[in-house]
């Protein structure tokens, strides 16, 4: 597949996953927000929270994700995930996945990689009645690939997108950006989908919603604008999405940063922050790649039938 190739080949790919999670959620963790919602155009319901399944990242060596060289040798399957934001004053969808060319073509490999995505997005939410044109807002928490891939099917929606990832991925000088030349036989930008989309910029926090609810917050360091999520559910209160400033429960518990991030210390520094905030809130803290982090929380068609 040669979109795949190019994928693997990029300097984005090597951040799609995470580490083996088998561990259970800590027994601190509160329950699950409530698994009913309405219709998704006329959303008047309180916060709610749903997880969207963007495909599965099988790594049989996870060398590359540990700067301290202690992840030499193992291997996993780990989980990528979206996220559904429901929000009284619009919607918002956290992070885009894998590539919708992946779906139903089975397993591709290169290298240390295995890639597979059962469906799209749009499928997915086509099933709870929810077009892609009802969606208000996407974000990505950085632009590696399996967080960014499906752009293209929510071209109504606006852009929020912290200022030092828009400039990562739109530099001044486009011959930064890492370009498949085979594709059409012309070198192309890999987030052309993200180029006609409307869009907002922000710097430092923003508050999507204006009341404090979803916050998008900046952890910088794995990709120079890399942010993480704040919600602050009704029922079950602050629960904070990782983005991929940690990639397995291990990664955090270490503070283990992975050799390809764009700034070790500053990673570190986002850490300090993280778990600050998460600290001072008493959050819920869900590692998105880790399968355990999310076994529990409720799926969408379901979860909004």
């Amino acid at each position: 597949m040669k979109l795949l190739s190019y994928l693997l080949a990029s300097s984005v790919l090597i951040a799609c996953s995470s580490g083996s999670d088998t561990d259970t959620p800590p027994a601190s963790d509160p329950a699950e927000p409530s698994a009913s919602a309405p219709a998704p155009v006329t959303n008047t319901t309180p916060l709610h929270m749903f997880v969207l399944d963007c495909g599965t990242i099988q790594i049989s060596d996870m060398d590359a994700f540990s700067s301290a060289g202690d992840y030499a040798g193992e291997a996993g399957e780990f989980a990528d995930t979206c996220w559904l934001i429901r929000h009284p004053e619009g919607d918002l969808l956290w992070d885009l996945g894998l590539p919708s060319e992946l779906v139903g073509v089975g397993e591709q490999e290169s290298d240390v990689f295995t890639l597979s995505m059962d469906r799209s997005l749009t499928d997915q939410m086509r099933d709870f009645g929810y077009a892609t044109w009802d969606l208000d807002y996407v974000a990505i928490s950085h632009s590696h690939f399996d967080h960014a891939g499906q752009a293209d099917q929510f071209q109504e929606a606006t852009w929020l997108v912290h200022k030092d990832e828009y400039d990562s991925m739109f530099p001044a000088n486009p011959e930064a950006l890492q370009n498949d030349p085979d594709i059409d036989g012309e070198v192309t930008n890999p987030f052309a989908s993200f180029a006609t989309l409307e869009r907002e910029i922000f710097t430092g926090e923003h508050d999507v919603f204006g009341d404090g609810s979803v916050v998008i917050l900046p952890t910088p360091g794995h990709t120079p604008g890399h942010t993480s999520l704040q919600i602050i559910l009704p029922e079950t209160g602050p629960v904070l999405l990782t983005g991929d400033l940690y990639h397995r429960r291990s990664s955090r518990q270490l503070r283990r940063v992975p050799r390809f991030n764009s700034d070790e210390a500053q990673t570190l520094a986002s850490m300090d922050t993280f778990e600050a905030r998460a600290a001072s809130l008493g959050a819920r803290i869900i590692i998105q790649h880790s399968r355990a982090d999310i076994a529990e929380l409720p799926r969408p068609p379901e979860a909004l039938r």
